[in-house]
């Protein structure tokens, strides 16, 4: 029934469409902003939901697709498509997306239009990101979905909004470039900017190390990997709730996305070659940075840093992949890291927007986000607490929760490559557990710190409905992740083999 549909155009351009009529709604009717805002959030939603439904999981090929000529003087196309690893991240981008929407109801209170249209065309986008299947076409909805978060932290952000701004744009943008340029390279060479006809091109060693650096740029940059990590919690700290939900749960993972649709299948002899410098990059951001949050007083700073550390387990549990290989000559080994950094993937979605969520929550009451401020939140918050212990355990991986499943294949997947890249990884086990139990324990637990947490009023109904959906998709990923692996499995198995056939 849903075959003939066009539900990506519909998950890409309904949000577009609904974000210009809640722009058009204007600041004099910021009522009629909300509610379009929110219907329009959930129907795309809804319209996501037979990607999942309808999904052959049986094979690698492209699914939904969707084709149409756009610029063919240079043979530039309207192609739409997703397979196992794109369809999860259209589902997380549109949930998200639902939760930020009411999170921001009532807190809100200026140019209410703008910043619900904001929301929506930058959904669009990023929707369009996991769809494109023309590279023009991805880099158009790559660089589109900056302006809107450009203009969240911007208008709506704390007082160094303007540095943090700026900061996010030159970097995002200017690793970009460079990604362009890769593209316009395949492009001269294939004459086609398919992104399937890039992934059978011949390119040599020379090229592919070239176009490899290029896509690496672009893409730590995004994740964001160390040493390009720093605009983030800059980022984080001066955007509204709302932004740092959006950055954390699904802009970081496009640099990840990236990895596995441009890095892996086009330049699979660079990444043998360099995989060593992932390997590096990404140890260095479970272990370095997991002592770096140690160190912070701000709340969102803190989860900013976790951040990054647990995005380094995604881009490990990707390029360790040939070692694998060399060691056991099993593609199903070689598998288990990708299907676990794309499961840390979505984990990750969940449990860090709920984690900056609960932050906006205390941030909404008492106008802080020092965890010195704070002590005893319990006492009058005891829903609250419940939640914001419940995520916190999983941002620790607790098995149970979501957070438990990624890490564990990864660390399981870097015992079949090397011990000391498990050890090294498995680091963060113990460090997680000590920053995030540390905010815990000063921010909930103990006795009441000051008069003003005494006069704390619990979470309301519609924070209740935020925070209580995050749970439930953390507790059923922890406990439940077959149907995600399900879907994931041909995909990756399919990618595996591209990228490691000299290998085998």
């Amino acid at each position: 029934m849903f075959a003939d549909w066009p539900l990506l155009s519909l998950v890409i351009w309904t949000p577009i469409v609904g974000g210009l009529l809640a722009l058009a709604a204007g600041d004099r009717n910021p009522e009629g902003a909300r509610r379009i805002a929110l219907y329009t959030s959930i129907a795309t939603f809804l319209i996501s939901l037979p990607l999942f439904g309808h999904f052959d999981r049986g094979t690698s090929a492209m699914q939904f697709v969707e084709f149409a000529s756009w610029i063919p003087t240079f043979n530039v196309h309207y192609h739409l498509g997703v397979d196992g690893i794109s369809m999860p991240l259209i589902l997380l981008t549109t949930f998200t997306t639902v939760l930020v929407v009411i999170a921001g109801w009532e807190v809100i209170k200026t140019r209410v239009a703008q910043y619900m249209a904001a929301f929506l065309i930058m959904e669009g986008f990023m929707n369009g990101v996991f769809a494109a299947l023309d590279a023009l076409l991805f880099y158009v909805f790559f660089e589109g979905m900056l302006i809107p978060m450009f203009l969240v932290i911007g208008i709506w952000g704390g007082p160094k909004r303007i540095y943090a701004t700026l900061k996010f744009f030159l970097y995002t943008f200017l690793g970009s470039v460079f990604m362009l340029v890769a593209l316009i390279y395949m492009y001269a060479q294939s004459g086609s900017f398919a992104i399937l006809d890039f992934h059978v091109l011949r390119l040599g060693m020379t090229e592919q190390v070239l176009i490899f650096l290029a896509f690496l740029l672009a893409f730590a940059v995004k994740v964001p990997m160390w040493p390009v990590h720093t605009w983030l919690p800059d980022a984080h700290v001066e955007a509204p709730t709302g932004g740092s939900v959006i950055l954390a749960a699904i802009m970081l993972k496009i640099g990840g996305y990236g990895f596995l649709r441009f890095s892996l299948p086009i330049t699979p002899d660079a990444s043998l070659e360099l995989d060593w410098l992932i390997i590096l990059m990404s140890l260095v951001a479970v272990v370095y940075i997991g002592f770096v949050a140690l160190v912070q007083q701000d709340m969102k700073k803190l989860i900013a840093y976790s951040s990054i550390a647990h995005m380094g387990f995604v881009t490990l549990g990707f390029f360790i992949l040939f070692r694998i290989a060399d060691n056991t000559g099993s593609l199903q080994g070689a598998a288990l890291g990708i299907e676990g950094g794309m499961v840390q993937m979505i984990s990750h979605g969940f449990v860090s927007a709920a984690l900056f969520l609960c932050v906006g929550v205390l941030y909404d009451r008492m106008h802080s986000r020092q965890i010195g401020d704070y002590g005893g939140v319990v006492n009058t918050m005891p829903w609250f607490a419940a939640f914001f212990v419940l995520f916190a355990l999983a941002n620790t991986g607790l098995p149970g929760t979501s957070g438990f499943v990624g890490e564990f294949m990864v660390i399981l997947a870097s015992f079949k490559a090397n011990f000391w890249i498990a050890f090294l990884a498995a680091t963060t086990l113990i460090l997680a557990a000590a920053y995030t139990l540390w905010l815990v324990k000063r921010v909930v637990f103990g006795e009441i710190g000051n008069p003003q947490v005494a006069e704390l009023s619990d979470i309301n109904r519609r924070e209740f409905v935020v925070l209580g959906l995050l749970a439930f998709a953390v507790l059923l990923l922890g406990i439940w992740p077959a149907p995600l692996l399900d879907v994931m499995h041909a995909s990756v198995d399919n990618l595996v083999r591209h990228v490691t056939i000299s290998k085998l």
